[in-house]
């Protein structure tokens, strides 16, 4: 078998005995019916999928992309965690052509926030810092794909002080006047962080919107409310 067959066997052994009806109705129903759910608690999948792989051989960085689009493919929502978790999991053998081969097909399979914001943080933030990618970040803040736009808006969430302000500004800026929810939710997450990194220019930069976008709004002041004495001038 190849590795991926292999990964996803044992992913799929791994969950399978945890699945709990009642937890997979109410997450189901929190989710939107995005997909049909095992069940299965956070934690538990996270232990028993690391106790699953531990023994793997060492997989390559195309055998993660393969066995994460495969995991994409099935039809209960852990198996999507799964994916992600399999990437962070195996952060350390991804290579430089992992972003721009399986990231936008991650990405958009099965999308909603839960995927979207799983992948950001286990695949497009820590690759971004490690690689850079600024053209397809750029490719995916010019798309028509509010998941890929959301993914653009957020790719430097966690980087504390190697964040580049101007860059994560300049691309909220573009999206500053879409209405939609998630990039607008996307907006405010973002510019959360650089409000607690860099109080000054965030406040500058919500002073200068010349339109309202309250869902962003709103999470932005979340943000500046933790800086001592740091006021934000309301516009009328």
């Amino acid at each position: 078998m190849t590795w991926t067959t292999t990964a996803v066997s044992a992913t799929v052994s791994a969950l399978t005995p945890y699945a709990d009806p009642v937890r997979a109705k109410g997450a189901e129903a929190y989710m939107k019916h995005v997909a049909p759910f095992l069940g299965v608690a956070t934690p538990i999948r996270r232990r028993e999928l690391h106790a699953a792989w531990h023994s793997l051989p060492q997989p390559t960085s195309s055998d993660v992309g393969d066995t994460a689009a495969l995991l994409m493919t099935q039809r209960e929502r852990e198996f999507h965690y799964a994916a992600y978790d399999l990437i962070s999991y195996y952060q350390w053998v991804l290579d430089a052509g992992f972003l721009p081969t399986f990231g936008a097909r991650l990405l958009t399979t099965t999308p909603w926030w839960d995927s979207v914001d799983g992948f950001v943080n286990a695949m497009v933030s820590p690759l971004c810092l490690r690689f850079g990618h600024a053209y397809l970040i750029d490719e995916w803040s010019s798309s028509d794909d509010r998941w890929l736009i959301r993914s653009a808006i957020t790719h430097q969430r966690g980087w504390k002080d190697r964040t580049d302000f101007d860059r994560v500004f300049a691309i909220c800026d573009r999206h500053w006047p879409n209405p939609e929810f998630f990039i607008a939710k996307a907006i405010g997450w973002a510019l959360r962080d650089c409000a607690r990194l860099n109080p000054e220019m965030t406040a500058q930069f919500l002073a200068e919107q010349t339109v309202r976008n309250s869902v962003a709004e709103r999470e932005i002041r979340k943000g500046l409310a933790t800086v001592p004495q740091r006021q934000v001038v309301d516009r009328p």
